[in-house]
């Protein structure tokens, strides 16, 4: 078995000559179209007016967006951002003499993640929606917008994982010669099987009638993948190297145990209504 040599330019064209498009931002947008068109099926199946999700799906955006930008300047690269705190809003990078656009070079999924939550609980508490109710029909959705960020990321030739110390693996020509672990496809093909599962979930089992089901089993099973996931991969910032579990397992901690606490609460008997 060769390795794979992968040396693709993540800039599809250039627009008037200043602002690059490229192949992560298309795949970003294509997973949340995706994504959407999904729920707007369940909503039609199970006849609610899809208004409702044209109103969700502005609040989740900007909080996705938010949530994922502000997570990895926080938790990832806080030293940079906090001399550069304009970077964090804006896509340029600000030198002495000059603002190169780069686009939104950094965002965390599990920054993104928190700003989904906080952006369905402000929707759910102005339109007196369920949380509970909308939070599992999104968790469908949401894996298949996970699975394109990361296709998107391979496009981008980043967050790669460690040498296979074999013939096994990509070799990302941007970066070294070297066979890696396609960390990027690892976590998009789980989050595709995870959708899979839910999918069946909803479909064929009553589980949705159990509020917070399809959310929790989301939750532990998507924050699971990356947990163990995170073995193959590269450590994203120096101070990663000094730790037992790097910052992307420590923060998809608490999301399985919420996850798991979720899934044995739809289940308790004569439980008292939640959300």
């Amino acid at each position: 078995m060769s390795p794979i040599e992968w040396n693709v330019d993540p800039e599809i064209v250039t627009l008037f000559g200043v602002f690059p498009l490229r192949y992560y931002g298309l795949l970003f947008v294509t997973g949340l179209l995706l994504g959407y068109g999904l729920v707007k099926r369940i909503y039609k199946s199970e006849g609610v007016p899809t208004e409702n999700l044209e109103k969700l799906s502005t609040f989740l955006f900007i909080g996705v967006l938010v949530g994922a930008r502000l997570g990895h300047c926080l938790f990832y690269d806080f030293a940079y951002f906090s001399q550069h705190p304009l970077e964090i809003f804006l896509p340029f990078k600000i030198t002495d003499d000059n603002w190169h656009f780069t686009g939104f070079t950094g965002l965390a999924s599990h920054g993104g993640t928190i700003g989904a939550i906080l952006a369905i609980l402000l929707y759910c508490y102005k339109s007196k929606t369920s949380l509970l109710w909308v939070m599992d029909r999104v968790a469908i959705g949401a894996p298949i917008t996970a699975a394109f960020i990361r296709f998107g990321n391979f496009m981008n030739s980043e967050i790669y994982g460690k040498p296979t110390e074999s013939n096994y693996g990509v070799i990302f020509m941007r970066d070294d010669m070297i066979p890696r672990h396609p960390t990027q496809l690892y976590e998009a093909f789980s989050y595709l099987i995870i959708f899979g599962i839910l999918w069946y979930c909803y479909k064929k089992t009553d589980l949705i009638q159990h509020k917070g089901f399809i959310l929790g089993l989301l939750m532990a099973t998507l924050f699971s993948a990356r947990l163990l996931l995170e073995v193959f991969k590269e450590n994203q910032v120096a101070f990663e190297d000094e730790m037992m579990l790097n910052m992307g397992q420590l923060l998809s901690i608490p999301f399985i145990g919420i996850g798991i606490a979720l899934i044995v609460m739809s289940r308790m008997k004569n439980k008292p209504p939640i959300f």
